[in-house]
């Protein structure tokens, strides 16, 4: 070969190794997102937990740890809310979270896991994988940040988390690691 055959390949060589490189990282910013959140009349509540990889992701080692109004450390976590041993969601399938109390004729047929401590409109919620003491955020529903009032404002509509249905729109691919980025300001910037 001579010397710009080899340099070529070179290239070429690299080219592709940053295209792999690219798409690992792409898919690996894919991962479990809340979907829907429901917080209707009485205890018609749930949270909905989308999974858009290829792959079956078991939710050991998953959490949704919350808070619940004003939490006693600004900005903590101060319940530690775990999935059941063996829980899973398939590919682009959704795993649901709902009030065990919830009205069986809607939400209740579609809930896998009852939690009866789904929030009023102002309890903050985030999606975890790690533990107690160590976790990466995914995704937020609310913040830890303390009790809003009657709810956080989402797309211009103000306490939108009281009494409502927010249903992620479908080209978000992915959580927000950032409490309330989601929730925007109107239509356009909101998820």
């Amino acid at each position: 070969m001579n010397k710009a055959t080899n340099n070529m390949l070179r290239q070429g060589l690299l080219a592709m190794l940053v295209m792999l490189v690219s798409a690992g990282s792409a898919l690996a910013q894919q991962s479990l997102f809340f979907s829907e959140y429901i917080e209707g009349s009485s205890n018609n509540k749930a949270l909905e937990i989308y999974n858009p990889t290829a792959d079956t992701v078991f939710l050991d080692g998953w959490a949704f740890p919350n808070v619940s109004n004003a939490p006693s450390t600004v900005g903590e976590y101060e319940y530690w809310n775990t999935f059941p041993e063996g829980a899973f969601i398939a590919p682009n399938s959704v795993y649901v979270i709902g009030h065990p109390e919830a009205d069986s004729a809607g939400i209740r047929v579609h809930i896998d896991h009852e939690h009866k401590y789904l929030s009023n409109g102002d309890d903050g919620y985030a999606l975890v994988k790690g533990d107690e003491s160590s976790f990466e955020i995914f995704d937020w529903i609310g913040s830890w940040d303390g009790d809003p009032g009657s709810g956080w404002d989402v797309s211009g509509i103000s306490a939108a988390t009281k009494d409502h249905t927010l249903v992620r729109k479908s080209f978000v691919k992915s959580g927000n690691q950032f409490a309330l980025s989601s929730f925007g300001t109107d239509e356009n910037n909101s998820e």
